[in-house]
């Protein structure tokens, strides 16, 4: 019986990092923006804060969506680590 190698601390210690910033950068950027897009139309058209919840509820169903593909990609990731 032959043993597999060992995968390091250092590895999933990595890959834990590559996801928190993945992650962190797939939520903090479509919410800047959406804000940002959101504010400089209502300023445009006299509407605040429709445009900016409206911009900010949809980045979060996209952000939502990646996350969520993301995670799924991340998973098989981890699972071939071991």
């Amino acid at each position: 019986m032959t043993e597999q190698p060992k995968t390091s601390d250092r590895t999933y210690y990595l890959f834990a990092l590559r996801i928190v910033g993945d992650f962190g950068a797939s939520i903090a950027v479509p919410a800047v923006l959406a804000a940002l897009i959101g504010n400089w139309l209502d300023e445009k058209f006299t509407t605040y804060p429709l445009f900016v919840v409206l911009c900010l509820a949809v980045a979060a169903l996209l952000t939502a969506k990646s996350i969520t593909k993301k995670s799924k990609k991340y998973g098989e990731e981890y699972n071939k680590l071991k």
